[in-house]
């Protein structure tokens, strides 16, 4: 039995994709594994499919987030590892065509959301002998990387919401620190964000013209490290498949 056994994750958003490939994985070291998703028919088939238990927690909806705390707090009293990772792309529009309803939109779900379900899972995350969050940012969310003369991205929502996302991070990290709290970047992966919707081209497609892209696996891969980080493992860092990222 894996020595992860008898500890209780969440993870957020994770009725497809990335999100279910973690909670996929989370499970098969025989963690108990909560499946949070907005839609609860969905959560409970995707949950049945990997042995999860399926949560009913939108991001965006209080009510929801406290029933679930709720829920948690009965059934297993404590929360050792949270996966933040619930999140939207919104109109990816450079800076002169984006508008004020795409940064609340992106804001709501990215930034707001995250740290609701952060703030309210705090006493949960405390009572873990060894608390582990993990926020799913971007490279895209880099000042630095954005800073360099030969930067490629030119939108604003969704970088300034990996940006504050991080600072959520940092801030944390400092005020607990016996937890671990880290952000980290999947990469660009195949999911509804990149190359899996319909009409879109699929990772070999993109791989044969010379775009880098992670299949879901690979990106999940440092989300699924941190997560079964212990007690000794890094706090306050942001990282991707291949190392460090730049704040």
């Amino acid at each position: 039995m894996s020595e992860l056994a008898g500890r209780t994750a969440l993870v957020t958003g994770a009725t497809r994709g990335i999100g279910y490939e973690v909670a996929r994985r989370l499970v098969e070291t025989g963690q108990t594994v909560y499946l949070g998703a907005r839609d609860l028919r969905r959560g409970t088939e995707a949950s049945a499919e990997i042995g999860a238990t399926p949560v009913l927690l939108d991001s965006t909806d209080g009510p929801s987030i406290a029933a679930a705390v709720d829920r948690l707090r009965n059934e297993v009293g404590a929360l050792d590892v949270l996966v933040n990772n619930a999140g939207i792309a919104g109109d990816q529009r450079p800076p002169a065509e984006a508008t004020l309803d795409d940064l609340r939109q992106v804001f709501e779900t990215n930034v707001f959301g995250a740290a609701a379900v952060l703030t309210a899972f705090t006493p949960l995350l405390e009572a873990s002998r060894a608390p582990v969050v993990v926020n799913v940012s971007s490279a895209v969310g880099s000042l630095t990387l954005n800073a360099s003369p030969d930067a490629r991205w030119s939108m604003l929502a969704y970088p300034m919401s990996k940006a504050a996302l991080n600072m959520l991070t940092i801030q944390y990290a400092r005020a607990f620190p016996r937890w671990r709290v880290n952000s980290v970047s999947p990469g660009p992966t195949a999911t509804d964000f990149v190359g899996a919707r319909e009409g879109l081209p699929t990772v070999e497609q993109l791989r044969a013209a010379g775009v880098a892209v992670n299949t879901v696996q690979e990106g999940a891969e440092i989300l699924v490290r941190m997560a079964m980080s212990g007690p000794e493992g890094p706090t306050k860092t942001f990282v991707g498949n291949e190392g460090p990222v730049p704040w």
